[in-house]
């Protein structure tokens, strides 16, 4: 009744991929958007656990998601 509605926000679509970034070191996890020309990384979001993952992709109305190293 009373749930916590997620706005879903956009991000340029031509020019931006969303993609978790994970760490090898210490398995942290960063969701956000690569820039597909320039290649620079945009952090959005710290990914703690599969929840998080879930409502990024339902911010942002993504369905699937690469992860980078």
């Amino acid at each position: 009744m009373f749930h916590k509605k997620i706005k879903i926000n956009t991000y340029a679509h031509e020019n931006q991929k969303p993609v978790v970034k994970c760490s090898i070191c210490n398995g942290e996890q960063v969701a956000g958007f690569r820039d597909i020309h320039t290649g620079k990384f945009e952090e959005v979001m710290l990914i703690r656990n599969a929840k998080d993952l879930e409502m990024f992709m339902q911010m942002y109305g993504i369905a699937e998601v690469e992860k980078i190293y």
